[in-house]
């Protein structure tokens, strides 16, 4: 399966990317809606930016409680809950008289929830496409992603004009609901990944089991901390360019959509090999040109070239999922996203109390460097889930664990 019309002829395929773009379509306008909100009632930048953006902190609570759920739950049902909760969480902020207080909870409410059985999403893009399809596969969904998170927040912004923020939360429980129907009614029943229930102690020790490894360590590694250093890099991008950053974050998203097009279409197995290393040092450097503080024109440049160094967490996750147990997947990859969305914001945080101290372009430089310096001193470590020369990496088939219950995560 090399091309997208292969791709989206897979029913199941089709109607999971549906459900992925009505949902963060949702997540968009609905975050844009309860910013503004926020900045009415409270006049902080601080309060306003958690509001839109500090949910994923949740992540970490997923993490370490039950993000085993992505497995042990049947796929179709774990995601299908996580729609239902998200619907209930778009409808809760619809009320007008909430107070700042409950819209916050209801937000992490939707985030944890959505930690816990997110895997099961990546892992199902696996289980319902063809053996060695699994990066196309993703790297669709993350165009899709980024699409429908420029044309959320536009077309929020337009409803904003028109509409009350509350009006903008029905518009956004309506497509929650669609991405609800769609995940229920368009994906067929599998049974659990694992035979074991969900719970705190399980989670836990697979994560132990996860980490343990070396190879494993490593990956997780990878995809944690060099990305989310130059997340920093990004978060700096309004006190850099001011009124003018939305030309910067729209130069980046470029680079992103570049990059999972050239690696997830284009690239076979043995060329994504070869690219892991480039890609991966691609993210960082151009960054360090920010330390001549270069206009704007030169300043888009660097967040294209350096966004299209995103694309290395497609072959790595690959990587990741070859050298995994099949039971276990949708935790694997939970974590991986968990892992990825928790170090953002804290590269994020870190970024802005750096802009506090040292000059803009300055802590740019700064983050770049200190992403460049941990892509070097992880590289060894990348040897250790190197496939050997002349074979291609195709991640084995789930096995069917046996359980009494009737279903299987599905994503």
């Amino acid at each position: 399966m090399r091309t997208y019309s292969d791709l989206f002829a897979v029913h199941e395929f089709r109607n999971l990317f549906l459900a992925n773009c009505a949902g963060i379509a949702a997540h968009t306008t609905s975050s844009l809606a309860l910013g503004s909100l926020t900045y009415a009632a409270t006049g902080s930048a601080l309060l306003t930016a958690l509001s839109m953006f500090g949910a994923p902190l949740a992540s970490v609570l997923g993490s370490l409680t039950l993000l085993s759920a992505a497995d042990s739950l049947p796929p179709r049902r774990a995601l299908t809950l996580a729609a239902l909760v998200a619907v209930a969480g778009a409808a809760v902020q619809a009320v007008p008289e909430l107070p700042l207080v409950a819209r916050f909870v209801a937000i992490l409410l939707v985030a944890y929830v959505g930690s816990v059985t997110g895997g099961a999403r990546w892992a199902l893009i696996n289980d319902m496409l063809p053996a060695g399809a699994y990066v196309l596969g993703r790297s669709t969904l993350n165009i899709s992603v980024g699409v429908m998170q420029i044309a959320g927040f536009g077309a929020g912004g337009a409803l904003l004009v028109w509409l009350s923020p509350y009006q903008v939360f029905l518009v956004a429980t309506a497509l929650r609901a669609v991405a609800a129907a769609v995940t229920w009614f368009g994906l067929r029943e599998r049974p659990a990944r694992a035979g074991e229930r969900t719970s705190t102690a399980r989670t836990l020790r697979i994560n132990r089991e996860l980490l343990a490894d070396p190879g494993r360590r490593s990956l997780y590694l990878n995809l944690w901390l060099p990305n989310g250093l130059v997340v920093g890099c990004e978060a700096l991008f309004l006190p850099y360019a001011g009124d003018r950053a939305g030309f910067l974050f729209a130069a980046g998203a470029l680079g992103m959509l570049a990059g999972d097009v050239l690696v997830g279409r284009y690239l076979p197995p043995v060329a994504r090999r070869r690219w892991v290393a480039p890609l991966r040092f691609l993210l960082p450097v151009p960054y360090l040109a920010f330390l001549l503080r270069p206009d704007l024109p030169l300043a888009m440049v660097v967040a294209l070239v350096a966004s299209v160094g995103f694309a290395v967490s497609l072959p790595l996750q690959e990587r990741l999922i070859a050298h995994s147990p099949a039971e276990a997947r949708g935790q694997v990859l939970g974590l991986q996203q968990n892992g990825m969305l928790t170090g953002q914001a804290v590269f994020a945080a870190l970024a802005g109390a750096l802009a506090d101290v040292v000059a803009t372009h300055h802590a740019v430089a700064v983050l770049a460097a200190l992403s460049l310096a941990t892509t070097l001193l992880l590289t060894p470590g990348l040897r250790h889930t190197r496939p050997a020369a002349g074979v291609v990496v195709t991640p084995p088939r789930p096995r069917v664990a046996r359980s009494s219950r009737s279903g299987r995560t599905g994503g």
